[in-house]
């Protein structure tokens, strides 16, 4: 690695990275696509650390006035050099002209209702204590003064949402002109109050704040809000109907987040790693901006060069994955199956609405893959149109090895309650043959996984084995990947359950054939019974045939009837 190039990991401040002479892609091309469009509020949606918060400080370093003067940050960048003279001039007279508010809700994580408002609170009264300046002279009558200083995170919450266009208001009088506003990831507080339960009060707080802050505020010149997902209109942006909405379907500033592959490259190769290319590519490529392709996210990428080359999946493992590892953990049957062939390479095929309707999550199978590509987690390999109303239909995929490895270390997450110990000797039992041993462990790990796979709304007992059973599967595919290959072969409802476990070295390891069934009181009086029919299943079926074919021999060939009844579990 060439050793004078500064890579800061993680530094989102703009201005810091170019004071310290760090690695910076030049993204300032935003600057001059964002101020010519004709829009007043944007709203643009990325994944995760793919520079968000970095392009809002830039945004605030180009045209806040509190960094007139400092066109050292800029020199030598697009925004600066480029263009015609005319246009040149015309960005350097610009730059740090304008008030700025900038607001982040990044941090704003919160388990209940007056937690979150709290917290909505404290980044106000910080940015009214920021600008106290306001209030000396005779700028403000007394009311407004008094108004003023009754800004803190004591208020009520009704008089939050009139909070940020007074400061417009303010701001547009002592600098004479209209303000910019920066909200930056505005969704981390509506991601959080849908995991603690408290989505519809959180629904209301934001969109009298949201409304009054970019749609009635006559202060207002332009704003830009940003965040991970495009939560549905009717949910907080009803009020907002001159908002324009900027996906990651959206060819607009497709390429000002995120690396393109020649950015990467260019990087790989100033920092003596040109040589790894190839796999970089392989475990870090696969986003998908509008019709831009090959975009990597920068955290990946910086944290590779960083470490002189060492692969991880560094994105993937930062914070932030609750929402995910939820929305897989609690989901039906049907996700976690489709789960299982995204993580055998496989691709999945479904409607995709870019509008998320978080209430509809647990019940919606299509708006659990629309937030998975949404976050960056899918990648779209195809776009079929069907029928005479050309329905989009997508072709979906796991993104790169390094999302593969994040659902992976997720998946063994599930079983880390309390029963991982449980589960690693449950899969040492089966390896070894000892009946008495699965038993005793797979009944521990029934009994406190069942409560993680059921937690559904819509769950009901009945589900439960059927959404166990295919995070079981998960867990033995990800245990056992690099022994086995794991097939599932399944019936509608909760019929036959077939799972076969092909060892990579046949001389060495067993091949496994597994049964689950549910425990049918009226057909069957216990669940050794059960048992039996699972036995004589695999039996009937004949299903080592397949097995044989390749050649084990029947003695290495291991079959197991799983019965359940409720969280009780018995193998035989």
């Amino acid at each position: 690695m060439n050793r004078n190039i500064v890579v800061n990991i993680g530094e989102q401040r703009f201005y810091k990275l170019r004071e310290q002479n760090s690695l910076y892609i030049d993204k300032t091309e935003f600057i001059r696509e964002w101020w010519e469009t004709g829009a007043t509020s944007t709203l643009i949606t990325r994944p995760r650390r793919f520079g968000k918060t970095l392009n809002m400080n830039m945004l605030e370093c180009f045209f806040s006035n509190e960094y007139a003067g400092r066109s050292d940050l800029f020199e030598g960048l697009s925004i600066w050099e480029n263009g015609s003279q005319e246009e040149r001039e015309k960005y350097r007279q610009l730059q740090g002209t304008y008030p700025v508010i900038f607001l982040s809700f990044a941090e704003i994580k919160a388990a209940k209702y007056e937690e979150m408002t709290y917290k909505v609170k404290r980044v106000i009264a910080d940015l009214y204590d920021k600008n106290r300046r306001i209030l000396e002279g005779t700028l403000l009558g007394e009311n407004e003064k008094e108004y003023y200083k009754n800004v803190n995170s004591r208020m009520k919450d009704e008089d939050v949402a009139d909070t940020v266009r007074s400061m417009a208001n303010f701001m547009r009088r002592h600098y004479d002109k209209d303000v910019i506003i920066l909200l930056d990831e505005y969704d981390t507080p509506m991601q959080e109050a849908w995991l603690n339960g408290y989505w519809d009060q959180a629904v209301q707080f934001f969109r009298e704040f949201l409304g009054n802050t970019f749609k009635t505020n006559p202060y207002l010149q332009k704003g830009v809000i940003t965040g991970i997902t495009r939560v549905s209109r009717e949910s907080i942006f009803s009020d907002l109907n001159n908002l324009e909405v900027i996906t990651t379907t959206s060819d607009h500033y497709a390429t000002a987040f995120g690396f393109t592959e020649e950015e990467v490259f260019a990087a790989l190769d100033a920092t003596g790693l040109g040589n790894e290319k190839q796999e970089v590519k392989r475990w870090y490529d696969g986003f998908t901006f509008g019709s831009c392709t090959d975009i990597y996210n920068p955290w990946s990428i910086t944290s590779f060069i960083r470490n002189g080359g060492e692969y991880d999946a560094y994105w993937a493992n930062t914070s932030g994955n609750g929402l995910v590892n939820a929305l897989v953990q609690r989901g039906d049957a049907g996700i976690k199956q489709s789960m299982e062939e995204l993580l055998q390479g496989k691709s999945i095929t479904t409607q995709i609405d870019e509008q998320i309707v978080f209430h509809q999550l647990e019940d919606n199978v299509n708006a659990v893959w629309s937030l998975l590509l949404a976050t960056g987690y899918l990648k779209v390999l195809r776009l079929n149109y069907l029928g005479k109303n050309r329905k989009k239909i997508y072709t979906l995929n796991l993104t790169n090895v390094e999302v593969a490895e994040m659902f992976e270390e997720m998946v063994k997450g599930w079983f880390n309650h309390g029963t991982n110990s449980s589960y690693n000797a449950f899969i040492k039992a089966l390896l070894i043959n000892d009946v008495d041993a699965m038993n005793e462990y797979m009944n521990k790990v029934a009994m406190n996984s069942f409560s993680n796979f059921d937690t559904a709304k819509s769950a009901s007992d009945d589900d439960a084995p059927e959404r166990f059973y295919h995070g079981f599967v998960l867990g033995l595919m990800v245990e056992l990947a690099d022994r086995y290959q794991i097939t599932s072969n399944r019936e509608s409802g909760f019929g036959r359950y077939d799972i076969m476990l092909k060892p990579s070295d046949k001389e060495k390891d067993c091949a496994y054939i597994i049964e689950f069934k549910v425990h049918k009181p009226k057909k069957e009086k216990s669940l050794e019974e059960t048992v039996a029919n699972a036995l004589s299943q695999i039996a009937e079926k004949q299903y080592e045939t397949a097995l044989a074919a390749e050649g084990f021999a029947p003695g290495r060939i291991r079959k197991y009837g799983f019965a359940f009844k409720g969280k009780e579990c018995l193998i035989g």
